[in-house]
């Protein structure tokens, strides 16, 4: 015989009382403050966590976290180029294996009114031109919401100029190897 849960609230002429200000929700909610403490295996102190590690910011910024050389399908010189170029905007995720770089909202210190967004896109393992796709977004405040505007025309262009300068840069200072 299969089991039938009982209802929260009394049906008419049942014998079970309802308690004066208590609900089922209240009552669940009480068991899971009290039960939940249970889980833990023990006190934790702060000294048994380990502390982050931001490898993006680190003094070696090679894509693998300190490797000269990548793994994945991108070219490690991009990849090293475009985090020194936008290292002024905060890194919200970078994929090496990927080749992708997604930066956080940037606010120019001069300009409180607009914030900047950098999508970056290494597509290749050579060191050309077309291998690099960089996308830029900006928004300007106006009253207290944040409006999609779009940046000059040249934004986008004038920094994968720029990384590509740093990336050929980089590779003349390893003798023009691609390894």
């Amino acid at each position: 015989m299969p089991r039938r849960l009982m209802p929260c609230r009394p049906t008419p002429g049942s014998s079970a009382r309802r308690m004066p200000g208590v609900s089922c929700l209240s009552v669940a909610a009480l068991l899971g403050v009290v039960l939940l403490p249970a889980c833990s295996s023990g006190p934790r102190s702060s000294t048994d966590l380990t502390a982050p590690r931001n490898h993006l910011l680190a003094e070696d910024r090679g894509a693998s976290g300190g490797e000269d050389k990548l793994k994945g399908g991108v070219n490690a010189y991009l990849w090293r180029a475009t985090l020194d170029t936008i290292s002024f905007m905060p890194v919200a995720t970078a994929d090496a294996e990927g080749g992708i770089i997604l930066t956080d909202w940037y606010t120019p210190p001069a300009a409180h009114n607009e914030r900047f967004k950098i999508t970056a896109f290494i597509l290749d393992r050579r060191l050309r031109s077309d291998a690099l796709r960089l996308s830029v977004f900006r928004q300007v405040k106006e009253g207290d919401e944040w409006v999609d505007s779009p940046p000059a025309a040249n934004t986008a262009s004038d920094i994968a100029a720029r990384i590509l300068s740093r990336a050929r840069k980089l590779r003349a200072d390893n003798g023009n190897r691609d390894d």
